[in-house]
């Protein structure tokens, strides 16, 4: 007796969510060298913009601020999707839970942050009186808030993931991701209490705490 042999059915659909995966964390890699790039350009270029004492958010003032806010826009779409690739990528792991969803947090932050722009303050743009404005205005509150939440979860992120990569045995990783979230953390402590060339720490810890979840992106992908 012959036994039937029933036609092979090949899936697709491993293959099809890889590409997904790679796609979402590819976005995700792009974000934050896109965000420092236009920032430090327009900081660089900018008239009467000095990054010792503007924050870069104050770039999305003035005839051209529609750069920044299209800036934080796109760059909180790519870490929106690209959070669904880091899921993927850590999922079943130490933080596979939590680092994602902190992720998707600070990228829904950083398109508030791009919407709602901040006061002109401080002699920017060219011609704003020096100081701060007596009065803020109310988008100039939801900047703040949404500051908090993006620069508070990716702080988080990086300390998740910083537990991570300790229970994996990569203390070099380890290491760097948290020392990662501690730049931003001090960064912004400084920036907040009045300390020296404030908007210059923040602005390092910021960077460098977003470039480092690009980092992660890229090595998972």
């Amino acid at each position: 007796m012959t036994a039937v042999q029933l036609p092979r059915t090949t899936s697709t659909t491993a293959p099809v969510t890889s590409r997904i995966s790679r796609a979402s964390l590819t976005c995700l890699a792009v974000a934050a060298p896109l965000w420092a790039a236009v920032s430090l350009a327009q900081a660089a270029t900018r008239e009467g913009f000095d990054l010792l004492r503007h924050p870069l958010s104050a770039l999305s003032n003035g005839s051209l601020g529609w750069l920044q806010i299209a800036n934080f826009v796109l760059a909180g779409l790519l870490t929106v999707a690209g959070a669904s690739g880091l899921r993927r990528a850590l999922e079943g792991g130490p933080g596979g839970r939590w680092a994602p969803r902190l992720v998707l947090a600070y990228g829904v932050g950083m398109v508030a942050a791009g919407l709602l722009v901040m006061d002109p303050g401080d002699g920017f743009p060219a011609g704003t009186p020096y100081g701060m404005p007596q009065a803020l205005s109310w988008h100039a509150y939801g900047h703040m808030a949404a500051g908090t939440l993006a620069f508070g979860t990716l702080i988080a992120a990086c300390y998740v993931l910083g537990h991570r990569f300790g229970r994996t045995g990569e203390r070099g990783l380890a290491v760097a991701s948290r020392g990662a979230g501690t730049a931003l953390l001090a960064g912004d402590l400084w920036a907040m209490t009045g300390g020296t060339a404030g908007s210059l720490t923040l602005a390092v810890g910021a960077i460098t705490a977003m470039l480092w979840i690009s980092v992660v992106a890229i090595r998972h992908r």
